[in-house]
């Protein structure tokens, strides 16, 4: 289980006398309501404003790690979802370096600072597709890497940084900022907790999976680009965050939802903002997605307050963080009552008769991977009809099969220690399992 602020409990596996020591670990997805959007130091990956994310849940997203040292491996060696990758990506070196420099800080005859790694890795969720997958593989990584070189937990955000920025928010549960800093070397940026997950229990995050597959603009590439054309970065960075950060935290620590989600919508606004003003622009958002901004802004406003606060990271994925006691009536919102005789074989066969199917944005095909439209907390449609006057206050047309499926969550813990040795993804040898 995670320690109480949301960082890993430790526990080691060792096979013999230091011959091997092999560690498992899960860690989960972040998805940042005040948005970290370019780096003024690339080495470093040091940002250029404050951001601040919730936690997922890891019932429903995580990365799961497994790393294992030897002296009998002759070399480091990564595998990724089933694939070997290559070794020698600059930002997982970074990783392998400052644990080691740590582990040699604290013992200069550590044998396991010489030792070479093996690393065999795998998301429950789509990699590179606006989902944080960077930043819950990151920290997982080095949430493993730790316990096997016994690294103190108080120094994983900054190690989980130089892998890749936003990960460093993935080391801890619940609400937590990423400092700025002020330092060149970086050691006063770093995460923290804002709030245990468990401080606001009627917040809820619907994710849309619009796209699973790999953007065409990666973050890196696109903050790179950002900071070097777009004259509303710097703006942004230096005069619209700080207070941000400053009203959000507050609205997250005294649960007013309204002020969270007035915030929230605005920061994915003005990110996108500027990837549109970046040069050649930046387009993570496609029509979906302008689709669903525009029937939750219709939804919201006939509410007269937020009650589905929608935020997009850098791909067409929509998030929408919103109360437990409104979960059901947003599900209905793209969801209502039709008569459905004879049109979805597959929907038939579940209920006879009526049926609730996604109104504005309507599957008529089961998801490719057999998992079903909806997962998580919620999987299965909503139970209450969407009023008229919302059906009026709305009124689009639909889009059939533009959402590939909805994944309900909730805020959750950093990573956590896989204790079962079976669960380890690498064999007896540091081979994959699979």
């Amino acid at each position: 289980m995670a320690a109480d602020d949301g960082r890993p409990t430790k526990r080691l596996r060792q096979d013999g006398p230091v011959k091997m020591l092999m560690a498992t670990c899960t860690a989960p997805v972040n998805i940042a309501v005040i948005k970290y959007w370019g780096k003024r130091d690339e080495q470093l990956l040091l940002p250029i404003n404050s951001s601040l994310s919730a936690t997922l849940h890891q019932d429903q997203l995580h990365a799961k790690t497994t790393v294992a040292i030897s002296e009998d491996f002759s070399e480091d060696r990564i595998w990724l979802n089933g694939t070997e990758e290559d070794i020698g990506n600059k930002r997982l070196q970074n990783c392998f370096r400052e644990i080691r420099v740590r582990a040699q800080s604290k013992n200069p005859d550590d044998p396991r600072v010489s030792m070479k790694i093996r690393v065999c890795s795998e998301n429950n969720f789509p990699t590179a597709a606006g989902l944080a997958s960077s930043a819950a593989g990151y920290a997982c990584l080095v949430a493993a890497l730790a316990e096997v070189f016994g690294v103190a937990d108080t120094e994983l955000s900054s190690i989980a940084r130089v892998g890749s920025g936003s990960a460093c928010r993935s080391i801890y549960g619940g609400w937590v900022r990423w400092t700025l800093g002020e330092r060149d070397d970086g050691v006063d940026s770093i995460a923290s907790q804002v709030a245990p997950a468990d401080h606001w229990p009627e917040m809820q995050i619907l994710v849309f999976v619009v796209n699973a597959g790999k953007k065409s603009v990666s973050s890196s590439s696109g903050m790179q680009t950002s900071v070097k054309t777009s004259a509303l970065i710097d703006h942004r960075a230096k005069v619209v965050v700080p207070q941000r950060m400053k009203d959000i935290e507050a609205a997250i620590l005294a649960k007013d939802f309204d002020a969270f989600g007035r915030i929230t919508i605005q920061d994915s606004n003005q990110f996108h903002a500027v990837c549109l003003d970046t040069y050649p622009p930046i387009f993570y958002m496609n029509d979906v997605s302008k689709s669903i901004v525009g029937v939750l802004s219709r939804y919201n406003a006939h509410a007269g307050k937020v009650k589905a606060a929608y935020t997009f990271d850098a791909g067409p994925n929509c998030v929408v963080y919103c109360l437990k006691s409104d979960v059901d009536e947003i599900l209905s919102l793209v969801h209502t009552y039709v008569v459905i005789l004879g049109v979805v074989p597959w929907i038939a066969s579940r209920i006879f008769c009526a049926i609730r199917v996604h109104r504005y944005f309507p599957p008529t095909t089961e998801p490719e991977d057999g998992k079903g439209y909806y997962r998580g907390i919620t999987s299965a449609p909503p139970a209450t009809p969407l009023p008229e006057s919302i059906k009026t206050a709305v009124a689009v047309e639909p889009q059939p099969n533009s959402i590939r499926y909805v994944l309900h969550t909730e805020p959750g813990p950093g990573p956590i220690a896989v204790k079962d040795p079976a669960a380890s993804l690498l064999d007896e040898s540091g081979l994959p399992k699979h």
